[in-house]
């Protein structure tokens, strides 16, 4: 058992650099990598792969909770860890300053640059998916400057975020459809010119993972990576603070709407055939079709872009990190028998792209009718989507250090070498 560079924090695997700190100097010590991070990450990308490829939720039983948990939930997981990653590239528990300070923010803008073009490749692929990368780029840069505030700042930021956010996404959402002024702004946008899509206005308001709704999820993520995750009572807290978050969220939202009955309805109406019972906590109440009436903001979907969502959401993220964290320190029989599972987190980004370069692959092909996810015939193809995503991970992991496209952009940020 090796000790690592974050204070406290113990490991069950032989000691090596981090692979996403491309920011730390080629002489550092070797620092042993965060199992529980990893660990919930690759939660995070098989909840993805439940989404894009399993059976649809309507299959009911076990199976369809599990499918509904992984709804949104698995996305707000991944932004959340997104933010605790940034806070590894720019120095923790301290942040870096001066020029190693300088050399590391230049790093995330490269790997943002990255990203957002990566993420405009997979979609221009044209698959069913909705790609996170590009809305994962932007929101690094959208939350960089806020890199050395202390978590009790960032978790008052995170908060604020949540309660606010939600309701000015809104209301910018009503002026989009109410004028043309989003047009206006994309015949401008160098990134909509290049990419063909909406650009900057669908990045930050009008996309599935809209900037303004999404950056509490990083914040919270940039505290939880502030603290001693190790010291007595901090994890504790972090699961009561998850779990008071997952009951305002959802629980706020099932009382908001039973408050209000005339809101079902309302919701009923503008979300043609979905379910509102469910609007408190699940998907399958659908979206609105045309005009979003006022009472979606009582909604807790995990794609609502509400308040009571990003609270819920955020609370599932913190209790399933924290948990995976207490697993990887307490529990080292089953974080050996969860090794793949950690796998698949230290090389998350080339999972994730290969899942859909093969699902437009297929489609582009031969027809699969299970990857249409309508009847259980789907679940062999999830679980074949898992069974290869941990097999590829683990071989490569015992060989290489970090993914192929891990290890690819760690090269170009090397470029940051040079800044003075």
């Amino acid at each position: 058992m090796t000790q690592s560079a974050w204070p406290g924090v113990r490991t069950q695997v032989p000691c090596e650099r981090e692979a996403d700190r491309s920011s730390a100097p080629e002489d550092a010590p070797a620092a042993g990598r965060l199992i529980g991070v990893d660990l919930a990450r690759g939660l995070a990308v098989f909840g993805m792969y439940a989404v894009h490829v399993g059976p649809d939720v309507s299959v009911g039983g076990p199976v369809g909770f599990l499918l509904e948990t992984a709804r949104g939930r698995s996305s707000a997981l991944f932004a959340l860890l997104a933010g605790f990653s940034l806070v590894i590239i720019t120095g923790r528990p301290h942040p870096r300053t001066g020029r190693p300070g300088r050399q590391a923010v230049v790093r995330v803008v490269i790997r943002a640059a990255v990203l957002m073009v990566l993420g405009y490749a997979l979609t221009a692929l044209d698959t069913e998916v909705n790609v996170i990368l590009r809305f994962y780029a932007l929101l690094f840069l959208a939350v960089l400057p806020l890199y050395r505030l202390r978590a009790g700042t960032l978790a008052l930021a995170a908060a604020a975020g949540a309660l606010i956010l939600p309701q000015v996404l809104y209301v910018i959402r009503q002026s989009i459809e109410a004028g043309d002024w989003a047009d206006a702004v994309a015949a401008w946008d160098p990134v909509a010119r290049l990419s063909g899509s909406g650009g900057i206005t669908d990045l930050m308001f009008t996309g599935e993972y809209p900037v303004l709704t999404w950056m509490p999820f990083l914040l919270a993520g940039m505290a939880v990576a502030k603290l001693d995750l190790i010291r007595s009572g901090i994890r504790s807290r972090l699961i009561l603070v998850g779990g008071a978050l997952a009951l305002l969220g959802y629980g706020g939202s099932w009382l908001a709407l039973r408050m209000f009955p005339r809101a079902l309805t309302t919701i009923a109406a503008a979300a043609d055939g979905g379910s509102p019972a469910s609007a408190w906590w699940s998907d399958t109440v659908g979206t609105p079709e045309g005009h979003t009436p006022l009472a979606w903001l009582l909604v807790a979907a995990p794609h609502s872009q509400t308040t009571f969502s990003v609270l819920g959401n955020t609370g599932v993220a913190l209790v399933v990190l924290v948990a995976c964290l207490a697993v990887a320190d307490r529990m080292p029989r089953l974080t050996r028998l969860a090794a793949p599972v950690a796998a698949v987190g230290r090389m998350a980004l080339t999972v994730y792209v290969l899942h859909i370069v093969v699902l437009w692959f297929f489609a582009d092909v031969w027809y699969v009718p299970a990857i249409d996810g309508d009847t259980m015939s789907a679940l062999p193809v999830l679980l074949g989507f898992i069974a290869a995503a941990m097999l590829l991970a683990s071989l490569w992991t015992r060989l290489f250090r970090r993914g192929p496209l891990e290890h690819a952009l760690h090269i170009s940020t090397r470029a940051a070498r040079y800044v003075m």
